[in-house]
């Protein structure tokens, strides 16, 4: 039996999520809403030098969503989401090694980051993009705390090194303005509100 589609418009629209994240998988099931993944591509983060701060998610996004332009067709919607976590003026990105990871933990320690996800709905004839931004404050850290949270968690496919449903979530972050879910990498009712009138 097909599950119950909640938003009319999508009825006999195949929906393609372009992510191998769990977390974005995860979210977007918890909006009733029946999907194929279909990331199986090495995602290139890279980005003009120059861009500005707020453009970079969406910049991914889109570009994430290119690479499927030929499964598009009438009777498809393709979401692609890109997440970029910015502290001291500099984007943090997913880390390359334990070391980096350990660095950008205590880079976070004590401090206020900024979470941006870029999301990009595209379908054969048109395309819709937006961004939510969520501030997140993380209590001092220790070194113990860290090492912990990285030898159990194993972090590594995360922006930031962190993830805020996790261990480290529940000791560490003093408070969060903005959606907590787009911090797990998927601004679920900016997509919603987006899907109901794409």
């Amino acid at each position: 039996m097909k599950p119950f589609m909640v938003l009319e418009n999508l009825k006999g629209k195949r929906i393609l999520l372009a992510s191998k994240s769990p977390r974005r998988h995860y979210l977007l099931k918890g909006l009733g809403i029946d999907f194929k993944p279909v990331d199986n591509f090495q995602d290139d983060e890279s980005y003009p030098e120059n861009m500005a701060i707020s453009e970079i998610p969406v910049y991914l996004a889109k570009k994430k969503a290119d690479k499927y332009n030929e499964l598009l067709d009438d009777a498809s919607i393709l979401i692609a989401a890109d997440t970029i976590v910015w502290c001291d003026n500099k984007v943090v990105n997913k880390p390359g090694s334990y070391d980096e990871a350990y660095r950008m933990l205590h880079r976070l320690s004590d401090n206020k980051h900024t979470v941006i996800t870029g999301v990009c709905l595209r379908s054969a004839k048109k395309e819709t993009t937006f961004t939510a931004t969520t501030d997140v404050y993380f209590t001092k850290l220790s070194d113990n705390e860290i090492k912990y949270y990285l030898e159990k968690f194993k972090p590594f496919d995360k922006a930031g090194a962190y993830g805020i449903q996790e261990w480290i979530g529940y000791i560490g972050i003093e408070k969060i303005e903005g959606s907590y879910f787009n911090v797990m990498g998927l601004p679920v009712q900016k997509v919603y509100k987006e899907l109901k009138k794409f």
